[in-house]
């Protein structure tokens, strides 16, 4: 049973219409003709400055943040890759994570700022995320790296991990999917009884969102639904999902594959929880973020 608050805070999202933003083609086309016009900040709140160390640098087209303890070193070090249905920008629950990785983890926190779909598509993103997880891999430092995606980020983090895996035999000493968007064809045949229920997100925007992420690569191929490629030879997964999240499905058939591949998975699935849950401020939220800081930690023995 869902806490009081996440009942509360899911009728909320229902009663403000968040699901209809994005809930048609039309709807993301429009808002991403909108940032091009505007651009959305990328930008950490200037609290962050207060209790990390902050410094920028670019990869190619990507402004990439560096975040760490303030006054100490590092204990460990996480790759995070943020959400937003591969049109969205950082957003302050996103900033908030980073700044508990920080602060209760004693983390560096390396998150980039990729560039953006229709621009930024799988066949240009996903080598730029697996040459930044091999370089922090290889660039060593204190404990060992873990990788971090949320949503559509965590769809980019597992196409990137396959793809170092594939290239090197590489790997992050633990891969975190917080509600991965992992196979942007919306095909699964469980997810229309699913959208119902779910008040954040509808199969229409996602399928277009998909799309612009796919470019000229098939919606089915592992580098835009990485719930398509191999799980044999990756990091042990730890994954959050809700019930009342349309994308659960993925998280469950990753759970299957990964493990028929002989992955370890780490598996957390909240009754009654939207898509997003371990970012929002409730108390099944709370708990998820706490494992997460466990998890980071844990590397730092690495």
């Amino acid at each position: 049973m869902p806490s009081l608050r996440s009942r509360a805070l899911s009728a909320a999202l229902i009663a403000v219409g968040r699901r209809r933003r994005l809930g048609s083609a039309e709807a993301v086309r429009a808002r991403v003709a909108q940032s091009a016009r505007r651009p959305a900040s990328h930008l950490p709140p200037r609290s962050l400055g207060r209790v990390a160390e902050i410094s920028r640098t670019f990869v190619g087209a990507w402004p990439v943040y560096d975040v760490s303890p303030l006054g100490s070193e590092p204990a460990s070090q996480v790759l995070y890759v943020h959400g937003g249905g591969y049109i969205g920008e950082l957003v302050r629950p996103h900033w908030a994570l980073i700044r508990t990785l920080v602060t209760r983890a004693g983390a560096r926190v390396v998150v980039p700022a990729y560039v953006l779909a229709p621009r930024g598509t799988a066949d240009r993103t996903v080598p730029v995320a697996a040459d930044l997880l091999s370089g922090l891999i290889e660039g060593g430092g204190a404990g060992g790296t873990v990788l971090i995606g949320d949503s559509a980020g965590a769809g980019l983090a597992l196409a990137a991990a396959q793809r170092l895996r594939d290239r090197t035999g590489a790997q992050p000493s633990r891969i975190v999917l917080m509600s991965p968007w992992l196979d942007v064809t919306m095909s699964h045949p469980d997810q229309a009884g699913l959208e119902a229920a779910d008040p954040l997100l509808s199969r229409p925007g996602l399928r277009e969102a998909g799309r612009l992420y796919a470019g000229t690569l098939a919606v089915e191929d592992p580098l835009v639904s990485p719930l398509r490629g191999s799980f044999g030879g990756l990091a042990p997964l730890t994954v959050f999902t809700g019930t009342r999240d349309v994308l659960s499905t993925d998280s469950r058939e990753l759970l299957r594959r990964a493990r028929a591949a002989g992955t370890e998975v780490e598996f957390h699935e909240e009754a009654g929880l939207p898509h997003g849950y371990p970012l929002l401020p409730v108390p099944e939220g709370r708990a998820a973020r706490e494992r997460i800081v466990e998890l980071v930690r844990a590397a730092a023995d690495l």
